[in-house]
């Protein structure tokens, strides 16, 4: 097994965390994995992007010219990913931020109006949370509770109502996914 993913979105949308906190958890899990971050000189507001792949077996190349997933945060991640997903492979789009219908037919995709389900939850950060518990749904490899784990060992918070917000939009970027929306 090789899972090869782009996340890519805004800088500060919290999406080179994400990719961080599923390479760890992944490692911790035993897996094989590496992360590949890239951002823009000016970060917050720029581009961001990484790749994570994770395998039961070493893993070659860090780079991701053909990956199964992206998880693309807004319409500039869809229109500079959409072609290089491999065919049979899966676009995860936050809906909100992408008003453009992804053209690919080859692939399979899932809206995710990831920020109105976090304003909904009550923290509008959480919405990277939404998208990788999403994504880990899709991927069927790593917990809910593997990610949390990692997910402490990245940020190394202490506040357990920060916390418990990021758990629930884990669960239900997770739900959303299973659910087939």
């Amino acid at each position: 097994m090789l899972i090869k993913t782009i996340f890519s979105g805004f800088g500060g949308q919290g999406v080179l965390m994400i990719g961080y906190v599923m390479a760890v958890s992944a490692m911790r899990e035993g897996m094989n994995v590496t992360y590949l971050p890239a951002y823009g000189a000016e970060v917050r507001g720029g581009t961001a992007n990484c790749t994570v792949s994770i395998s039961d077996e070493e893993i070659a190349s860090p780079v991701a010219s053909s990956p199964d997933y992206v998880v693309a945060f807004n319409k500039p991640s869809l229109v500079k990913y959409e072609g290089h997903i491999k065919p049979g492979g899966t676009l995860l789009v936050n809906s909100d931020l992408v008003d453009l219908e992804p053209v690919r037919d080859d692939i399979e995709i899932f809206r995710i109006p990831a920020i109105t389900m976090a304003k909904e939850l009550g923290n509008e950060k959480s919405m990277n949370m939404i998208m990788l518990g999403a994504y880990s749904a899709k991927i069927k490899i790593i917990s809910i509770d593997s990610l949390m784990n990692g997910l402490v060992e990245v940020v190394k918070a202490k506040n357990a109502s920060r916390m418990e917000i990021n758990r629930k939009g884990l669960e239900i970027g997770e739900q959303y996914v299973l659910k087939g929306a």
